[in-house]
């Protein structure tokens, strides 16, 4: 490889403004998820979403700029775990925050996006045939399971009731 095709594409200031404007928008709907479905209080979910979306920009932002190849869900989770874990001091005001943001809420708002997304490519979609469709259904179908299984496994083993 050539050094030029090791290089990451840079992101430019406009894909930023793109991605804060899409992270407040969806921060925003899931907000409002989190109050209609859960009655959590708007303002808190809301600081708490924006709590994620910073976490999502800066792991976004990592995988651009940093020269490994490392995919940015890497560098969020990472982010977010350091910044919960209970020897920060940032630990009590992320846990509070983002714990009156329901799961279900950014799942919704997520599926939403990914309908939105599907339905602009339809006839790309249609022309996988059923084996593409069979193979993103069980794709699909075996990361959830296997991550049920999982939740399952460290629920268990910490002895939280199940």
């Amino acid at each position: 490889m050539t050094e030029e095709t090791q290089k990451k594409e840079l992101v430019s200031i406009e894909e930023v403004v793109n991605w804060i404007l899409l992270l407040v928008i969806f921060s925003v709907l899931v907000s409002i998820g989190s109050y209609v479905g859960y009655h959590h209080p708007i303002g808190l979910s809301l600081v708490g979403m924006l709590i994620l979306s910073f976490v999502t920009l800066i792991g976004m932002l990592l995988e651009k700029y940093i020269p490994y190849n490392i995919s940015s869900i890497i560098y969020i989770s990472v982010i977010g775990l350091i910044i919960a874990l209970p020897i920060m001091p940032t630990s009590d005001f992320v846990i509070y925050y983002v714990s009156h943001v329901e799961l279900l809420s950014i799942v919704t708002v997520f599926l939403a996006y990914v309908g939105i997304g599907i339905g602009k490519s339809w006839d790309q979609f249609k022309s996988m045939g059923f084996g593409g469709i069979f193979v993103t259904m069980a794709v699909i179908t075996g990361t959830f399971l296997g991550s049920a299984i999982i939740a399952h496994i460290v629920l268990v083993l910490t002895g939280t009731p199940v």
